[in-house]
């Protein structure tokens, strides 16, 4: 006996036939007719019905067990199907099917002449046949009811066919619009990148107090001028992407990298109240990062590092390359914290360093010249702990004027 058959189909030739239906090449005339019945003599009378009204892909089976096995292999457009069989009834067939419902089962004509007819009418139309003729059957309305049958399925495989590429093309756009959200957050903060999304066609906003970090690498120019492209790419590369690494595991914000100067700031898109910490925190991890790569520059190549805690105004320019910026003189004075800075140190202007004395030791600078600030006193930033810069703090010293 037959058990439930799940999800099996005859998925290859059913996909040719979606194929052909999409195509245009598959009409009425093309359809597959399956004839159940005992009675050869039976068939012979509705393979020649079917005939007259052009469906000449009809194959014949004597039994309900053969018809599900063929129906296993082979897709059908419909089936006319007996009651009174050996093996396997029609009322069985249809009970299996029913029992299957994930299989592609064509649409079934119950004919019979059985006793109990009006009765069996009913149960058939239950268990999911489409029509019930009583036999002997009216070849014209036999006729009629396959030929309204036989379009109903071509309408439900079109219907499917659409289904299908409806599916196909959301999971499409579906995907290129996580590759548009993927690049997106490549350029953009993910707050940022969610406004614009939502509409707001201009982002501008004003920042009370960020804390803005650049990091400049010392001595890099001169390395470029003995070292090939590929080798100068591939180090920058690597470094940079630590620095992303260390930036995003702090939840601070890389703005940009000017040739080989790196900018991040903390407090910005979104607020947050220990963003100066933030920020020198990550600094001491960028100097670890470059230490750990200076064996490959044989020592050439050093960083200064300034920062700066100040307003800014933040929004993004652009049209064809959007990018996401700060300005102000928080800006302006950041840079040159850097710029005024010590390799291998964290330089900090008043602003910053008043942020983070409870975390780290403050070493005064003294006095430099700022640009729309006049003099100000600065600091170096040194951690609490039994290195300095990735070295021990005596060498650090030793090495000071």
């Amino acid at each position: 006996m037959f058990q439930p058959l799940g999800d099996r189909a005859p998925v290859d030739e059913a996909e040719k036939s979606l194929g052909a239906l999409a195509e245009g090449t598959r009409s009425f005339t093309d359809a597959r007719v399956l004839l159940v019945d005992d009675s050869q003599l039976i068939r012979m009378g509705l393979r020649r019905s079917l005939e007259q009204i052009g469906l000449v892909h009809v194959k014949e089976v004597g039994d309900g067990d053969t018809a599900i096995e063929l129906l296993m292999r082979e897709p059908f457009d419909l089936m006319l199907l007996d009651m009174e069989m050996p093996k396997r009834n029609g009322m069985q067939v249809l009970e299996l099917m029913r029992e299957s419902p994930h299989f592609a089962w064509p649409p079934v004509i119950v004919i019979s002449g059985g006793a109990g007819m009006n009765d069996d009418a009913v149960r058939c139309i239950e268990l999911g046949a489409e029509d019930y003729l009583p036999k002997p059957f009216n070849p014209v309305l036999l006729r009629a009811r396959v030929t309204n049958s036989v379009d109903k399925k071509m309408l439900r495989d079109q219907d499917m066919l659409r289904l299908k590429q409806l599916k196909k093309q959301h999971e499409q756009l579906a995907k290129e619009q996580a590759k548009t959200e993927e690049l997106l957050l490549n350029i953009l903060p993910r707050s940022i990148a969610q406004r614009l999304r939502h509409g707001e066609e201009r982002i501008a906003d004003e920042a009370p107090i960020v804390s803005v970090l650049f990091a400049d690498l010392v001595g890099f120019t001169a390395m470029t001028r003995k070292t090939t492209a590929d080798q100068l790419v591939e180090l920058l590369d690597d470094l940079f992407s630590r620095f992303d690494l260390i930036t995003e595991s702090h939840g601070l914000e890389k703005i940009k990298t000017i040739g080989d100067c790196y900018m991040l700031a903390g407090g910005v898109p979104l607020a947050r109240e220990d963003h100066a910490l933030a920020v020198c925190r990550a600094a001491f991890e960028m100097i670890d990062a470059l230490a750990e790569m200076r064996a490959r520059t044989g020592g050439a190549v050093n960083m200064r590092i300034g920062v700066h805690s100040g307003q800014v105004i933040a929004g993004v320019i652009g049209v064809r390359k959007f990018t996401y910026d700060l300005w102000g003189d928080t800006v302006n004075v950041a840079s040159r914290m850097e710029s005024t800075g010590q390799p291998g140190r964290v330089h900090v202007s008043p602003q910053t360093a008043a942020l983070v004395a409870a975390e780290f030791d403050l070493e005064p600078r003294g006095s430099i010249e700022v640009k729309s600030l006049g003099q100000v006193e600065t600091f170096f930033v040194n951690r609490r702990d039994d290195k300095l810069f990735g070295v021990p703090k005596e060498k650090v010293a030793a090495s000071r004027p």
